[in-house]
Parts: structure tokens; sequence; C-alpha cells
């Protein structure tokens, strides 16, 4: 996607994770609520994030989210909502890409378009983000 890239960090400032099936069963899967602070390109404190988490053996596996960021992209105020898809490998690293959900952008974010991924280590307090958008 052409565009304007930004990156920045983001920290996880809150975590839980509710089964939703039995812990021996396998795959077990499993609902996350989670609230992440961003800085850099994305200001925003406090978002709203829930993943379905399904864990397979091995201690890998998949989840998918929605994650609703209300702050500044690059100095613009508006709130804009991404759907995210990853992995999570034996070693705790975590890859996920993001969309920007159509339609979602408010403010001065309305119209906004955009992609992105992370990747987290296991143990890291902060994971660097890359985010590529268009707004219009």
């Amino acid at each position: 996607m052409p565009g304007t890239r930004t990156t920045g960090h983001f920290t996880a400032a809150d975590w839980k994770e509710h089964p939703l099936t039995p812990a021996d069963e396998s795959p077990r899967v499993a609902r996350a609520s989670v609230t992440n602070s961003f800085t850099g390109g994305i200001e925003a404190s406090g978002t709203v994030c829930e993943y379905v988490v399904v864990h397979v053996p091995g201690a890998t596996g998949t989840f998918t989210g929605v994650e609703l960021l209300t702050g500044r992209l690059d100095g613009r105020e508006g709130t804009f909502a991404v759907e995210e898809r990853g992995r999570f490998d034996a070693d705790g690293t975590v890859h996920c890409a993001f969309e920007v959900i159509a339609g979602s952008g408010t403010g001065e974010l309305t119209g906004l378009r955009g992609t992105g991924e992370f990747t987290a280590r296991h143990g890291e307090a902060s994971v660097a983000y890359a985010f590529t958008y268009e707004l219009g």
C-alpha cells in the first residue's frame, strides 16, 4: 500500500485471559481483554482490545481480534478500529498484522485506510510497530 509510514511502540497495560474451553482440552480456546498504550506515530492510551485465542499443543497458536484506538495519528485527532490476526510461537514470539476497519475513522481520521504489523518477543515491555496509511 502506498502512503505514509509511521512507527512507534506500544505497551500492554492490562491482559486478562478468560478460558472458553477446559484447560486440558486441545485445542484450547480463550478470550482475552487487553488494554494497550501507544506512543510514536500513533498516540493512544487505554485502547480497547478483544482477542479470541486458540492454543494448540507445543505452546503455539493463533489469534484474531479488534482494537479501538482513540487519540492521535501523526498529530491528527480521532478514533479508528483495526482488525488484528496473528500467531505465537513456542518461544513466546508473537507475529501480528493489522488493518484499519473500513469506515471506522472519526474526526480528523475520517476516511483512514491502512495496514501495519508488529513482532513481540517474550519478555519485552515495549513492542515496536509499523503502520502505513492513507487518508481520503
